[in-house]
């Protein structure tokens, strides 16, 4: 064999980017790239791009949406930091966002937002065109989920109702009265269970007829949640801890105390965030505090006694949320040139 069919046989070297993204109550949106090998979170953008507090965001991909109390949402692009325009679709408060796409696609194919009126608006995220809004709950949506399929989305809100909604056909599917109001609600990885969390009460049911499994105990008032592929569930809140629970057993697999000086207000599962894939450093999570810090942690130090984060950043600001994407990055083939990869990593 010649040495140029050799030269052609060597496989390509991929590698991931890795972005977070952050809203604050300052009405600012933070961009960060996490470089795990550097062990650096850095800046790559800083909007004050809503007119008031930043309540959601969603990231797919390279896309970026944030709601706030402006009654609005805003896209952004995170390859080269620029804004994508805004939606003007509600009338109240967004509270909570949610993309899907289809497998093995990095961009989003729809989007799903919620108000403080109660509605549920769907856009196609193709060219962010309304298609409709659906009048779900009295009050206030606290809190939305998006089923892996796409065809379903879960809602919890102010009227301590929880709801189905039929995204193929447009119209709520199911509605029951919780005995508590419910401020988050959360599909787990293979969508055949969802999480709600009241208070300090987290309650795992299953997905196909809602039935309850079990319920988690936390310490303090939870503020966010996150699951992973592996069966685990992350909390936040008011304990300022990151608390890892296994949804098989419903008991507490680890816990990193005092995670931050002030309470947790958004986790991300780094390895199982959109564009990750198997193996994609799934012992990276991500928190965010309303005390303006943002820190990674390797959970698997999460054993030791004063685990320290492998990342951090400081915004000064009063975080409210966090989200983040992995996307590939796929240098040319032949011999790699370390260097620039890891400028590509950074972002520079």
């Amino acid at each position: 064999m010649s040495n140029e069919g050799e030269e052609q046989a060597k496989p390509t070297t991929t590698r991931r980017r890795i972005n977070l993204v952050a809203g604050s109550y300052e009405r600012f949106i933070w961009g960060f790239n996490l470089n795990p090998n550097r062990q650096t979170l850095k800046p790559i953008f800083s909007y004050p791009s809503h007119l008031s507090v930043i309540k959601t965001l969603a990231v797919c991909g390279s896309v970026v949406a944030s709601g706030g109390t402006d009654d609005t949402i805003h896209l952004y692009n995170l390859s080269n930091a620029s804004s994508l325009g805004s939606l003007h679709d509600h009338s109240a408060t967004v509270t909570a966002l949610a993309f899907h796409s289809l497998p093995n696609i990095p961009h989003p194919t729809t989007l799903i937002s919620a108000d403080a009126d109660g509605s549920v608006c769907i856009f196609d995220a193709d060219s962010f065109v309304h298609l409709k809004t659906l009048p779900i709950h009295r009050k206030a949506v606290n809190d939305l989920a998006l089923h892996p399929s796409g065809t379903l989305a879960l809602t919890v809100s102010r009227d301590r109702c929880f709801a189905m909604v039929n995204l193929v056909r447009g119209r709520r599917s199911f509605c029951c009265r919780l005995d508590n109001e419910a401020t988050i609600v959360k599909f787990n990885a293979a969508g055949d269970a969802f999480f709600m969390a009241a208070d300090e009460t987290v309650s795992v049911h299953q997905a196909e007829d809602a039935r309850l499994l079990f319920q988690l105990q936390c310490p303090k008032r939870v503020l966010c949640a996150a699951p992973d592929k592996n069966g685990l569930l992350y909390t936040g809140g008011e304990d300022r801890n990151i608390t890892a629970w296994d949804i098989k057993s419903g008991k507490v697999a680890y816990s990193i105390e005092e995670a931050h000086t002030a309470r947790v207000k958004g986790i991300v599962v780094l390895g199982d965030c959109d564009g990750a894939t198997e193996g994609d450093d799934p012992y990276l999570v991500a928190s965010a505090s309303s005390d303006g810090t943002i820190r990674v942690w390797d959970v698997r130090m999460a054993a030791t006694e004063k685990p320290t984060p492998l990342a951090e950043c400081k915004t000064e600001s009063r975080l409210t949320c966090l989200s983040g994407s992995s996307m590939k990055l796929i240098p040319k083939q032949g011999k790699g040139n370390p260097k620039v990869e890891d400028q590509m990593m950074e972002g520079e």
